[in-house]
């Protein structure tokens, strides 16, 4: 997505556009896959040089000036399927927690006997329920009334799912020890995915704003309401 024009519309949401850049097309450089925390992706997360490149105008994707409308279309959607993802991934790390509890001793027990194992278990059983009927929430007024519509919902699943994944994941590799922190199981790669979780689609802090904003604007539309709950002489 680049500006195009001059930028003298005053909107600036109105004066970027998407065009399609094949790879092969001269002055296209990739500089580097760069690792997530030392994860390297065969997909690749590419630092992309651009030096004087050129396409036809039949590359300009929808209309010109409405890149960021087409970001936002597919920003939503694609938030929610990173939340399935999320969620499908602590699913695995609780099943493999649990295991793991089941079959490791230490001071002459095992570990899903000692209350602290089983509260994390516990725990993360409600919480991965918990975010997923959130996500169906989201995904239905998605369905049901478009994007916009679930903007502010959308927000809170993005939120709720990056903090639950690094939870959840952080007592999995407890449970297991030292093996946790390796390549003998996916939980360390799952772990890094939730904290990236937090930065990519936007982070906590805008999708946290978002929210608040939403529940700022009900308290002024409806204020004095709790009026009635004050004890006053």
């Amino acid at each position: 997505m680049g500006q195009m024009g001059d930028g003298g519309d005053e909107r600036a949401h109105n004066r970027h556009s998407m065009v399609i850049v094949p790879m092969d097309t001269p002055g296209v450089e990739i500089v580097r896959n760069i690792p997530v925390m030392n994860h390297l992706s065969p997909e690749g997360h590419c630092e992309i040089l651009f030096r004087d490149v050129r396409v036809p105008t039949e590359n300009l994707l929808g209309e010109e000036g409405k890149g960021f409308a087409l970001a936002q279309a597919r920003l939503g959607p694609g938030r929610v399927h990173h939340c399935m993802r999320t969620i499908g991934q602590c699913e695995l790390a609780l099943e493999m927690m649990c295991e793991r509890a089941l079959e490791r001793r230490t001071f002459g027990k095992y570990l899903s006997d000692f209350a602290n194992i089983q509260e994390w278990i516990a725990h993360s059983r409600v919480e991965i329920d918990q975010a997923r009927l959130l996500v169906l929430r989201a995904a239905w007024l998605m369905d049901q009334h478009g994007n916009q519509a679930a903007r502010v919902d959308v927000s809170a699943i993005k939120l709720v799912a990056a903090q639950l994944q690094t939870r959840i994941l952080d007592r999995a590799m407890q449970v297991f020890g030292a093996m946790g922190l390796t390549p003998d199981t996916p939980l360390s790669l799952f772990w890094t995915w939730g904290r990236a979780m937090r930065f990519f689609d936007g982070p906590d802090e805008v999708h946290l704003r978002v929210l608040a904003r939403k529940e700022l604007d009900k308290a002024r539309a409806n204020r004095g309401g709790t009026a009635a709950y004050y004890l006053l002489d």
